[in-house]
């Protein structure tokens, strides 16, 4: 099989591709370039299920980012193991043809006791005394050491929230090189995030985000450098793109005033219970799942949705069909936001009694996506927090804002304009006139074995 890599530019779309992306502009004057219809969810553990699988959501069962977890009456985001993804990988499928081929799986979602033979993700190390500590998991286990002896300690804190920049993007795209030269896989799917920051913070505002495409630019044409000289076939590709948007929607204060949803109170601060509501919303971007413990209330949160400014679709099991995301996984109602609005998952009405997790950045306890975790309150709070750090002192990092105006760019909907669509693109020409998530399953497939 020939030697494929699928670069996966986070949040690229063709509306920003030029002045600042001279490398890829210039990259895909002699290549395809086509859109992909945005499939739902478009988000990041959806997507990329969906081109490694060739299935859809209802399929795989990957129906967003989080979801909850109806036996253990918890909703859960962002966890890592493979075993999530009830469906054949692509690596499986032509392993089963050339029980010699190998991948390697660089930051892609869902990468933890993957059949991938090399894979390196975020892992960080949650120490006894409350400290988080930057780190990485790989497979095989001394890949670990390797990178981080050779790359040095992998910048967790530069991969997500306030300090988010391209030292992390950096660092991935050095580590794919670092595994392809050693170990040369067949396969290789390289994860960038760099625009995943800026495009939520400043939306598509050139003078905000030039730099970052500039940087994210010369991170691609170093890809494609290396990759070319190794005799590889490259796709660049991205899993959505990141629209404008102006107006969050607080989905579960609506549900707590009509007494649907159940908070209690901690140390004076409160915590969403969803075990004891009748119903609350998972918010992941411009999408949310509405879960119910109670069937009774379903016409009750309909009619209190419906005309709900900036929800565009409500969807129950049967209608959740159309879409591919009718899964056990699903919510009892999937909400999809029109294009100029996003989800929270905010549930308190007064900050001072929000629970202490939304100040600081915690992908695993809140209850939903925050993509406010990339702002923070002030840089003096942080140096303060800092200092506090290096001379020994417990310390909260609660520079988080709960300002959910600041957002200024999501995804996740379907309803949105052509020029924020994901994009791919191929040294190979692609007939189909409208190209499909799941046909983005058989372009891989299609560039390792010349054939669908």
């Amino acid at each position: 099989m020939h030697k494929t890599v699928v670069i996966d530019i986070v949040g690229l779309s063709a509306s920003l591709i030029g002045e600042y992306t001279p490398f890829i502009k210039e990259y895909i004057t002699s290549r395809s370039l086509r859109t992909i219809q945005p499939m739902l969810p478009a988000v990041t553990t959806s997507v990329q299920s969906t081109y490694i699988s060739g299935k859809w959501p209802a399929e795989h069962g990957i129906v967003g980012n989080g979801w909850y977890d109806r036996t253990d009456c918890e909703i859960k985001f962002w966890k890592q193991s493979n075993k999530l993804v009830a469906s054949e990988k692509i690596w499986e499928r032509a392993r089963r043809i050339e029980p010699s081929f190998t991948t390697s799986k660089m930051f892609w979602w869902y990468n933890m006791y993957s059949s991938a033979e090399y894979s390196a993700t975020p892992r960080p190390n949650y120490l006894a005394d409350g400290r988080k500590m930057p780190d990485c998991y790989t497979q095989p286990a001394g890949l670990r050491d390797e990178l981080q002896a050779s790359l040095g300690q992998f910048p967790l804190f530069k991969f997500w929230g306030p300090g988010a920049d391209i030292t992390s993007t950096q660092w991935i795209a050095d580590a794919s090189v670092y595994t392809d030269i050693k170990y040369d896989p067949r396969l290789t799917l390289i994860y960038l995030p760099h625009l995943d920051y800026c495009l939520q913070k400043f939306g598509n505002d050139l003078s905000m985000i030039g730099k970052d495409l500039s940087e994210i630019d010369r991170v691609v044409k170093q890809l494609v450098s290396h990759y070319t000289a190794a005799g590889a076939r490259i796709i660049l590709l991205s899993e959505y793109g990141i629209a404008p948007v102006s107006k969050p929607i607080h989905i579960n204060r609506l549900l707590r005033q009509y007494n649907l949803l159940e908070v209690r109170v901690e140390r004076g601060l409160e915590l969403l219970d969803a075990g004891a509501s009748k119903a609350f919303a998972v918010a992941d971007h411009q999408v949310a799942h509405i879960y119910f413990n109670d069937t009774s209330v379903e016409h009750k949160v309909k009619s209190i949705i419906s005309g709900l400014p900036g929800v565009a679709l409500i969807l129950n099991r049967e209608e959740q069909k159309k879409y591919h995301v009718d899964h056990e996984r699903a919510g009892d109602l999937v909400l999809v936001a029109d294009a100029d609005s996003w989800f929270t998952y905010y549930f308190w009405e007064d900050d001072a009694v929000a629970p202490d997790y939304a100040r600081v950045v915690d992908i695993h306890k809140k209850p939903g996506y925050d993509p406010v975790e990339l702002f923070m309150t002030s840089k003096a709070r942080a140096g303060y927090k800092l200092l506090r750090k290096k001379a020994g002192l417990r310390y909260v990092m609660d520079v988080i804002p709960l300002d959910a105006s600041l957002v200024k760019g999501s995804h996740g909907s379907i309803l949105v304009p052509e020029a924020y669509h994901p994009v791919l693109i191929t040294d190979q020409a692609v007939d189909k006139p409208v190209i499909t998530a799941i046909d983005v399953y058989d372009v891989i497939w299609s560039s390792l074995t010349d054939n669908i």
